[in-house]
């Protein structure tokens, strides 16, 4: 099964990953089909290579009640097989070419992806075309694909990040669209038909409020009439749009306790976050680095490891959404220092929310922020990711070349205003997953 699934982390990862420089980010082209489609192209010519990422609203918020997974087994179906190819042929057709196609589905989007090598971009966009338009539905592979995400559903329940996972989204969302995990678990996925998958294909698979985002050795005018030769046949809105969802209730203090037969426990706080077009996004993100976002120089790792030797390790990330998402501190340790750990994260917060952050701890995360971006932007896999999200969120266009900027405006005392807004311990929820003699 040819599939990719964006985890939060790695969302979060791809977001930190841009280059210093502005002028040393090459300029986002926009045009847009006539059925609707928004096209966003960054050039890139070092390498005979192109990638692309077609992002839908149509992700896991979309699923039917009772029913999460349905978009991630859509992407499944979607990638396996199509009306003209069996899997077996479909597989075959895409190595021939060495076209690397994909589907995946986050809470918000549901995407398609392409990576292919520039003299195999009509076959390639071939492929796209027929994965997006011709859906086999094959009903022997969806049992086979429903059969295996079951079975990986069930491995999975012994994980204590998946455990945690689960407990988090539904108590920090309750019945909220973001209230399960993309990948379902063993009993939404099994209430899930083939005609839910027809169903939310009909209903959110559409161009209007679709974007294609694009990078590699192509330019504008050359990729147009490859995609209208191909698309221009694919009509319609999708039934709800990527902002047509309710912001969820706000829950704080709560606690949630899951057995599970291991001598680790793993403690995850949560409370909402900021969502994308948040005007405080970029303060909140400086702030998350010094918090736990930052690696062995955050306040979390060293308060918690560093210098109490109390967990393996610890680390905190928020994932901005259509409305606010999840902001999430977790950590790892023995059982027996899982309280003393906990208390002194949440001595951590009390301390940033009341201020004790300094000019030199901002100053050292924003240049580490800056200085990691040169790191990154070099792949066409990863820059259609941010272009995607760009796309799908509707931001600005100057948002990868005026991202330093923004992070070096961000000062002090906007980073201690959002802190007094995030970090109050009290307004935070907290899952433990362990073993039930500890809990």
């Amino acid at each position: 099964m040819r599939i990719f699934i964006v985890s939060p982390v790695l969302a979060l990862m791809l977001l930190l990953c841009v280059a210093p420089q502005a002028q040393a980010v090459p300029p986002i082209q926009q045009a847009q089909l006539e059925n609707g489609m928004r096209v966003l192209l960054m050039e890139a010519h070092n390498v005979p290579m192109v990638a692309m990422k077609l992002d839908m609203p149509a992700g896991s918020r979309f699923d039917a009640a009772h029913k999460g997974g349905t978009a991630s087994l859509m992407a499944g179906m979607l990638a396996d097989h199509t009306a003209k190819h069996a899997h077996t042929a479909w597989a075959d057709l895409l190595d021939a070419d060495a076209i690397k196609l994909g589907a995946g589905a986050g809470r918000d989007d549901f995407g398609i992806s392409l990576t292919v090598l520039k003299d195999a971009l009509q076959p390639g966009l071939d492929a796209l075309a027929e994965a997006l338009l011709q859906p086999g539905w094959d009903e022997k592979r969806f049992a086979i694909l429903k059969h295996d995400s079951i079975a990986a559903a069930q491995k999975a329940q012994e994980e204590p990040g998946v455990r945690a996972a689960e407990a988090a989204a539904g108590l920090l969302f309750s019945k909220h669209p973001y209230g399960h995990r993309p990948g379902g678990t063993m009993k939404s996925l099994a209430r899930i038909e083939l005609a839910d998958l027809k169903g939310l294909y009909q209903r959110q698979i559409k161009p209007s409020g679709a974007v294609l985002a694009v990078s590699g050795d192509i330019t504008m005018a050359e990729l147009l009439p490859l995609l209208n030769a191909r698309l221009s046949g694919w009509k319609g809105k999708a039934a709800k749009g990527l902002m047509n969802i309710a912001t969820a209730k706000t829950v704080t203090g709560k606690r949630l306790d899951v057995a599970l037969p291991t001598t680790q426990m793993l403690v995850q706080m949560m409370r909402q976050g900021p969502a994308r077009s948040d005007a405080d996004f970029f303060p909140v993100f400086v702030l998350n680095h010094i918090l736990g976002g930052g690696g062995f120089g955050s306040r979390l790792m060293q308060e918690v490891r560093e210098k109490r030797g109390l967990v393996y390790g610890v680390y905190s990330y928020f994932q901005p959404l259509a409305v606010p998402g999840p902001f999430v501190i977790t950590l790892q340790t023995k059982a027996s220092q899982a309280k003393e750990a906990e208390s002194v994260v949440r001595n951590v917060l009390t301390s940033m929310a009341a201020g004790k952050i300094t000019e030199k701890q901002m100053v050292a995360s924003k240049d580490n922020l800056i200085g990691g971006f040169a790191q990154r932007m070099d792949s066409n896999r990863e820059r259609v990711g941010l272009i995607s999200m760009i796309g799908l969120y509707n931001l600005p266009l100057d948002y990868l070349s005026s991202w330093t900027v923004r992070v070096q405006a961000v000062t002090l005392d906007q980073v201690k205003a959002q802190a007094a807004k995030y970090l109050k311990p009290e307004a935070w929820n907290r899952v433990r997953v362990g073993p039930k003699s500890a809990l």
